[in-house]
C-alpha cells in the first residue's frame, strides 16, 4: 500500500509503526463456527492501507516496531533475534519465499489436509456402510482445533465450523469423494450419511508426532468383519517437498473463481498467469480478473 501511494522512507516507517498496533486475530471462532477468521486477512489488507494513508498524513508510529522490547517479536515471536533479522534483511530484493508457499488442496484447516487424503485413499477400499469405526492418531496440539468437544466436532453446528471439525471433514471424503467449498454450505453439514460415518471418528494421542514441526495424518478404519485398514501420510501435500500438480492448482482456481466470474473470464486467466513468465506486463491478466 505505502509503495502505491509513493510514500517516502520515513512515511514507511510510520506506516510499519502504525501497522503494529493493529496487529491481532483471536481463535474463538473454534467455539462455535462464527465467521471472524475470514476478517483476518482482510483486515489486514485493510491495515496496511490505513496505515499508509495515516503516515502519508503525517500520523507517527514506533521506529521500533518489530525489534523494540514492547515491538512485535517480543509480543508474538518470543523476543527479537538481531542476527536473524539482519540475514532476512539483507536477502531483500535476491530470495524469494513464493516457491516455500503451500497450496492446500482442500478448503479447509492445513492440520487436517493429510489426513484426509488418508481418508481419500482408504476410500477406494471401503464402503462406508461396512465401516465399524475409525481412529485417529494425532499430537496433542491439534485436539482443541480439531477434535473437541467432540460433540460438536461430530455434528458441526454450521459450514464454517465443519472446517475444523476432523469427524466431519474424514466422513465427507468417505461418503462423497471430496471436500470442497460446496461441502461448507450450512445445508450440507446436516447431510445424514455424513453425520452417520463423522460420529463414528475418534482420536487418540500419539506423543512421536512433532507438532507443529510435522503435520502428520494418520488414519485407522476398522470394518464390521474386524478387517482394519490404516492409511498414514507424514506431511500435507501441496508445499515445496510435495506440490500439487499443474492440474491439481488449476482446478482449485477454478473452483474458486468461477464463483465470481464467468467461466470464460476463468480460462483467459489462467492463460494470462501461464504467459507471465514471457512477458512484461500484467494487463492481460488484471483484464482477465476485472469483473
Amino acid at each position: 500500500a505505502g509503495r502505491l501511494y509513493g510514500l517516502s522512507e520515513d512515511q514507511l516507517v510510520r506506516g510499519f509503526g502504525i501497522c503494529g498496533s493493529q496487529s491481532a486475530g483471536i481463535i474463538e471462532y473454534l467455539a462455535d463456527g462464527s465467521w471472524t477468521k475470514r476478517l483476518h486477512p482482510g483486515w489486514g489488507g485493510h491495515a496496511g492501507v490505513i496505515a499508509a494513508l495515516l503516515a502519508r498524513a503525517g500520523f507517527t508510529g514506533p521506529e521500533t516496531v518489530l525489534e523494540g522490547e514492547h515491538g512485535l517479536y517480543a509480543a508474538f515471536a518470543g523476543g527479537h533475534d538481531a542476527a536473524r533479522l539482519e540475514r532476512q534483511l539483507a536477502s531483500l530484493g535476491t530470495t524469494w519465499e513464493l516457491s516455500e508457499l503451500t497450496l492446500k488442496p482442500y478448503p479447509c484447516g492445513s492440520i487436517a489436509q493429510p489426513y484426509m487424503d488418508c481418508a481419500m485413499r482408504l476410500r477406494e477400499r471401503v464402503r462406508t456402510e461396512e465401516i465399524a469405526s475409525i481412529r485417529c492418531r494425532t499430537a496433542a496440539g491439534p485436539v482443541p482445533r480439531l477434535w473437541e468437544p467432540l460433540a460438536s466436532k461430530h455434528a458441526p453446528p454450521n459450514g464454517y465450523a465443519a472446517k475444523f471439525s476432523l469427524p466431519y471433514l474424514l466422513a465427507s471424503i468417505l461418503v462423497r469423494g471430496r471436500a470442497g467449498l460446496a461441502e461448507f454450505e450450512d445445508v450440507a453439514v446436516r447431510d445424514a450419511c455424513v453425520l452417520t460415518v463423522a460420529g463414528k471418528v475418534r482420536y487418540e494421542l500419539d506423543a512421536t508426532i512433532d507438532y507443529p514441526r510435522q503435520f502428520v495424518g494418520d488414519v485407522e478404519i476398522t470394518l464390521a468383519d474386524g478387517r482394519v485398514l490404516r492409511e498414514r501420510q507424514e506431511r500435507p501435500r501441496g508445499g515445496p517437498d510435495a506440490p500439487l500438480s499443474h492440474g491439481e492448482v488449476e482446478a482449485k482456481f477454478r473452483g474458486n473463481a468461477e464463483l465470481a466470474l464467468p467461466a470464460a473470464q476463468v480460462e483467459q486467466a489462467i492463460v494470462a498467469v501461464d504467459r507471465l513468465a514471457a512477458s512484461a506486463s500484467l494487463a492481460d491478466l488484471v483484464a482477465a480478473l476485472a469483473s
